[in-house]
């Protein structure tokens, strides 16, 4: 109950934008009174039922790919009307000011034209509409396109005291599946092999298995559970693995029960996870120490990490690679009081699914949030990468940021 009274606004808050849009768009076209009411039913029908369906898509348990179909109409209809505000705020500005200066004309007994050459109404509003189409376009690319379009990335990580025998060795990582969010198994399916056919001696998955609730990830479990290699596969969680974001930040009995059933699942699938613990990882007699902690995150995002936990029985160890899902981590605690991780290891960022990402050059508005948000980072000794995720969130596609399976090498020098 605690999420529909901001359900209930935010409906509220889209039928009032409609209302202005639906106007607007009637002001600027010449319409029969046929066609004009034709357009009124189909604005609203879709309207109404875009509403019952994001309604359907968080109480109902609906099946992925409907619920999928609907995330998408809504995310393409907002983008579209916010890219169009703009013009049409523009306008009414532009009336406003009108109205005002005849006003002061017409008190001066001064009379004015009221032809105007060229209808800047017509124009504002036409020209929204065209600002419209170009998210409509570039985001329906992104879905068709960008969302499942797997990207291997490989990166050299050098360790100047990695042990000889793990010189060479080669590490996976993937993060962020949201696997609550997915509707094409095949494409899934396809990423999980293409990481596989790189045979990496060990693979980490830095969190976020799901969005909200352990159930979303049913039926991509086989999938996952697919995901092996020769020194073990190790996990850690994500912010929305704990369920916050659907019973609250508050402890339940239903709350406990689903990250209980969460870790459940990691066991299931043949994932270590690590929860402010570490593992010693042996070649030829020599050994390295994965640590892993749960979520740290800045501001609004949980703090449930305890390094100095993972840190344990850890100091004969020559390198120490971390799994901590939040970057902001590496720079809020990591540099300042562990000096002894060689490198750490996160997602969460996504890129925020928009950018550009070159081989010398990434953009994306998500680097106003995150000064570490995509790649290999150093300061010092340390050493931070950050996955741009594996599957997605909210906008159900990628522009130019896409799904990323990371390859390391590990190297002395």
């Amino acid at each position: 109950m605690g999420r529909l009274p901001f359900i209930i606004a935010a409906c509220i808050l889209i039928t009032a934008f409609d209302i202005y849009f639906f106007k607007a768009i009637l002001s600027v076209f010449k319409w029969k009174p046929r066609t004009k009411k034709i357009f009124g039913i189909l604005y609203w029908s879709y309207s109404i039922l875009l509403i019952i369906g994001v309604f359907a898509g968080i109480y109902l348990n609906l099946f992925l790919t409907l619920r999928a179909i609907i995330l998408v109409a809504f995310f393409l209809t907002v983008a579209c009307k916010m890219a169009m505000l703009p013009f049409l705020i523009l306008d009414d500005l532009r009336r406003l000011f009108i109205k005002f200066f005849r006003k002061k004309q017409i008190i001066k007994d001064q009379p004015i034209s009221e032809a105007e050459p060229i209808s800047r109404s017509q124009f504002l509003v036409k020209a929204g509409l065209v600002a419209a189409a170009v998210p409509l376009t570039s985001l329906s690319w992104g879905i068709i396109s960008g969302a499942y379009d797997y990207q291997v990335r490989r990166v050299n990580l050098i360790l100047p005291n990695l042990p000889k025998a793990f010189d060479g060795i080669t590490m996976g990582q993937i993060s962020d599946i949201h696997s609550g969010s997915f509707y094409n198994k095949t494409a899934v399916k396809g990423g999980v092999e293409m990481l596989l056919g790189e045979k990496p001696d060990f693979i980490f998955f830095t969190g976020d298995l799901v969005n909200n609730l352990t159930n979303e990830v049913r039926d991509y479990q086989d999938i996952f559970s697919k995901v092996k290699a020769p020194l073990g596969v190790y996990s850690s969680l994500g912010n929305h693995d704990y369920g916050d974001y659907y019973f609250g930040k508050e402890s339940s009995p239903a709350k406990v029960k689903n990250l209980k059933d969460m870790v459940e699942v990691h066991k299931i699938m043949g994932y270590d996870l690590l929860m402010n613990e570490n593992r010693r990882l042996k070649v030829d007699g020599e050994e390295i120490g994965i640590l892993g902690i749960e979520n740290w995150g800045m501001g609004r995002f949980p703090k449930y990490g305890k390094m100095e936990l993972a840190v344990q029985n850890t100091d004969d160890l020559p390198v120490k690679l971390l799994l901590s899902h939040d970057p902001s981590h590496w720079r809020g605690e990591v540099l300042q009081k562990y000096p002894q991780i060689d490198a750490m290891f996160s997602g969460h960022t996504h890129g925020m699914q928009f950018g550009v990402r070159l081989k010398e050059y990434q953009w994306s508005p998500v680097q106003y949030i995150y000064k570490e948000w995509a790649g290999l980072y150093q300061e010092q000794k340390q050493q931070l990468y950050v996955n741009v995720g594996y599957g997605f969130l909210g906008y159900p596609g990628r522009v130019g940021i896409l799904p990323e399976i990371t390859i390391f090498t590990l190297k002395r020098a």
